[in-house]
Parts: C-alpha cells; sequence; structure tokens
C-alpha cells in the first residue's frame, strides 16, 4: 500500500457505503457554458487547478478497518474527463435530453478502482458546451464541492495546501463538540458556529454557571435525541414508497433573487423560509394534478446544516447535520405556508438534531454494511425528499474562457427516499432542480415548473397586504 495512504473518517466512510442498487451517493451537477469549450482546454484546465486537490488524486482501498485514501499511480485524466454527444433522440428537445443523459449518469456507477469523479464534456450544446460532474458523496458535502469547483473557475483562488498533520479527525471533533461537554466541566470552550448554524457549547468560559450550562444541554440534547428516535413516519403521498433505481431530472429557468428578498422582507421571513414555503406549494400543486390530496398533510424533508467554518470548505470531506423540517403541502395560502415554515425553522434553530445526526453518521461508519443499513434505513421511512440550498456567487463566472449562463446540481437520497429537491442562488438568480425516482414521480419538470408561479402568487399577495404589515 502507498506510504501516502490516509485513513477514511468514519462519516466518509458510511457515504462510501451507502449506495444501493436504487440510489447512489453521487452529488450530479451540470454546467451551461456560452461559448463552446473543447475536450483539450478541459483536460488541461481539470490538471492545473482541479488535481491540486489530493482526493481528486486519490482512489479509495478498503481494509479491515474501514477504507483508505490512496494515490492512484495509474491515474490518467481521460478516464475522468470524457467527451461525448448527446444521442438525438425522436421528440426530444437538446435539453430534455441532456436532462435524461444526467438521470441515466446518476445511477451508474463510478469505477471502483479510480478516483471516485468523472466530468462528462458535451462540446455542442444550445449554442455552447454542457459539462455534467458526477463525484462521489464520500470526497465531500455539497458546501465543500462547491466550493472547491468555483476555484476553477477563471480567477478562482486554490487554497493554500492542507496541512493534513493539523486536520482533527472526525471521531475526536464529534467527541470533543458534543460528548465532552456533557460529561466534564474542564472542557475548553468549543464555538460550532458556521453561516449554517448556530449552536455554542461554552461551560470552561463560565465555570460558575457551568452546572446550570450543562444541565441545559443535556436536557436540550435528550429532547432532540428523543424526537429524532420517535419521529413518525412521514404522510403517505404519490411520492413515498419504493424506489426501483431509475432517475429523472429537471430545472427549471432561474427566478430573480432579489424578488425573494423582497418577499422575506415584507412578510419578515428569511430568503430560506420563502424559497422553502415556494417549494411545499409546488409540491402540494403537483399532488393535487396527480389526484392525491395533500389538505392537511405536511412533508418531512431531511435538510443538511453546515458544521464548519465556510473558510475550511477546501478541505473536503463531510461536515454536516440533518435537520427534519416539515414542509405544509397542505396550506392553500401561501402567506400562511411562509408563517408555517418560519415558525418551523425558529424551531429547529439552537437543536442539536443536526449534530446528533451527524453522530449518528458517524456510529454508521463503524458498523457492519448490514447494521448500517438498518440503521439509517430508520431515517430514510422518516422523510419524503432531501433538500438542500446552497448559496453561490452573486456575480457571473467564466470557465476558460466562456460564461458560466446556468449551474445546477442535485443530491443523492439515502434508503426509499426517492426525491431530491436542489435550490442553488447564482448571479442574482435562485436555481431550482429536481431528482427523483421514476415509479414516484415520473414527471419532475411538471413539478418544477410550479416553482416559480407559486413565487408570482405569493409576490402579488405581499403587495396586496396592507403596506407596513407583516404576514
Amino acid at each position: 500500500m502507498s506510504d501516502h495512504a490516509e485513513r477514511m473518517s468514519r462519516v466518509d466512510n458510511a457515504w462510501l457505503r451507502m449506495d444501493s442498487p436504487t440510489n447512489l451517493m453521487l452529488i450530479v451537477g451540470v454546467w451551461l457554458l456560452e461559448p463552446a469549450i473543447d475536450h483539450a482546454t478541459l483536460c488541461r484546465r481539470v490538471e492545473e487547478r482541479l488535481l491540486e486537490y489530493p482526493r481528486f488524486r486519490q482512489k479509495v482501498v478498503a481494509d479491515a478497518l474501514g477504507s483508505r485514501w490512496v494515490e492512484d499511480e495509474d491515474f490518467d485524466i481521460e478516464a475522468h474527463v470524457v467527451a461525448e454527444a448527446l444521442p438525438q433522440r425522436h421528440g426530444l428537445s437538446a435539453r430534455a435530453a441532456l436532462q435524461q443523459r444526467c438521470g441515466e449518469l446518476a445511477m451508474t456507477p463510478l469505477d471502483p478502482a479510480r478516483p471516485l469523479w468523472q466530468y462528462h464534456l458535451i462540446e455542442d450544446y444550445d449554442g455552447g458546451s454542457a459539462i455534467i460532474m458526477r463525484i462521489h458523496h464520500c470526497i465531500g458535502d455539497g458546501i465543500a464541492l462547491t466550493s472547491v469547483v468555483l476555484s476553477v473557475t477563471d480567477g478562482g483562488q486554490l487554497p493554500a495546501p492542507l496541512a493534513h498533520a493539523d486536520e482533527e479527525p472526525d471521531g475526536d471533533w464529534l467527541a470533543r463538540a458534543l460528548v465532552q461537554p456533557l460529561t466534564d466541566l474542564a472542557v475548553r470552550a468549543i464555538d460550532l458556529s458556521g453561516e449554517g448554524v448556530a449552536l455554542s457549547m461554552d461551560l470552561a468560559a463560565h465555570p460558575q454557571s457551568g452546572g446550570r450550562q450543562l444541565a441545559r444541554i443535556g436536557a436540550q440534547v435528550a429532547t432532540d435525541l428523543g424526537a429524532l428516535a420517535l419521529m413518525a413516519d412521514d404522510s403517505p403521498t404519490v411520492l413515498k414508497g419504493k424506489p426501483v433505481g431509475r432517475k429523472r431530472v429537471a430545472w427549471a429557468e432561474p427566478v430573480p433573487l432579489d424578488q425573494v428578498k423582497a418577499v422575506g422582507k415584507a412578510l419578515g421571513a428569511t430568503v430560506n423560509d420563502v424559497l422553502l414555503a415556494c417549494v411545499a406549494g409546488a409540491i402540494g400543486e403537483h399532488l393535487r394534478a396527480r389526484r392525491d390530496d395533500p389538505a392537511g398533510k405536511s412533508i418531512r424533508a431531511m435538510v443538511p446544516v453546515n458544521l464548519r467554518p465556510l473558510e475550511q470548505a477546501y478541505r473536503l470531506g463531510n461536515r454536516f447535520g440533518l435537520a427534519p423540517l416539515l414542509l405544509p403541502i397542505g396550506i392553500d395560502n401561501p402567506v400562511e405556508r411562509v408563517a408555517q415554515v418560519r415558525a418551523r425553522m425558529a424551531e429547529l434553530k439552537g437543536s442539536y438534531q443536526p449534530l446528533l445526526a451527524f453522530g449518528v453518521l458517524a456510529v454508521a461508519g463503524t458498523l457492519n454494511t448490514a447494521a448500517q443499513e438498518a440503521l439509517l434505513g430508520l431515517f430514510a421511512k422518516k422523510a419524503t425528499a432531501v433538500m438542500t440550498n446552497v448559496p453561490g456567487p452573486a456575480q457571473p463566472l467564466s470557465f476558460c474562457g466562456s460564461t458560466l449562463r446556468q449551474s445546477i446540481f442535485w443530491v443523492p437520497q439515502t434508503g426509499d427516499v426517492a426525491v431530491g429537491v436542489s435550490i442553488f442562488s447564482y448571479a442574482g438568480g435562485v436555481q431550482f432542480a429536481l431528482i427523483a425516482d421514476e415509479a414516484l414521480c415520473d414527471d419532475p419538470q411538471d413539478l418544477v415548473d410550479r416553482f416559480a408561479p407559486q413565487l408570482e402568487t405569493l409576490t402579488w399577495l405581499t403587495l396586496m397586504l396592507p403596506w407596513g404589515e407583516a404576514a
């Protein structure tokens, strides 16, 4: 084995072993570029920038203790940057053909003997080019991979070389962040507040109040752990069932971010509240069109929550928890729906559930495959969708001299969860995308196309409210 082998963290190992016949743990993205670029240009950029990150030159080697990252001594750029043409299929537009290809690749395993990523370049697409990116989730989470992928654009900044010696194993981090504050008043102050989670455990700074603080944390953790363990199975809808392992993807044209911000400000809500309320409304309308009445129902979406400072995203790996959010799909009134989402998001703030979910993944990474599947299967029964909202650059980017006009990605689902919702803000717009198993959502474009009308209706209703009054 290589002298440069590095032990894979327990959480990353859990993601590695989470692949199943119906859900592969692949983060899939698409870049639409104008004008076109060629294969040789893309290969040069990948070699110059992406391969500066050691993880993209390493393959995974399993051993008795788990898995290791090992330098691929036979690395071949041609195996990872592949040129292909979209097949001409009767009755399919270029966009529909690209979506179909993305769905196919989302369920096409990567070569386990090579580093677990691949770029597919379609040189001629809609007056430009399209790049389909596939990266296994064990390499990193959405925040980390967004940071890395954007750093390879024109003018992107590569981070300082990684200093592996000062990186902390996930088990040590988890113990210091959660277990020790519950058992040892002498623990140093720990700040887990990144831009995405606000959790602070500070006992040593005020030892005289440590007992009270410890009791408060212990009570909160016990409550949140019980809430995770006792979550009821999700509401039955046509989106909940047994997937078959064939994926379909869809996306809509971006909606103006300024419009979303204005509605949120008028209603005393965040941008995220408004977007999630529109997602809930779109899902409700999609179900009604299929004679599945959502009245009085909510569905649960597992929402990733970042657990590390954004400036450390380049380190890769998975450092996020999962927060269970109930989406009020049965509420017709869009303004009331925003209020409900806002209230439910407020309940999650200060909760330890994302950190506890991270702990579950860490534990799962130490179990045998059957035990891991059983543990994670419990979560899958409780949710209908995985939903992620990633902030991107406010200004348009260029790549190899071409303009990146649209950036789309999809998150993987685990167990029997069959729907993944992705929201990405970029260059003043908000991109809404969906991936779903065809057995449970055979027309994801219908659901995606209902998003913008939901925002328009909410905007008009907000304008009709008395001035100066929130929802």
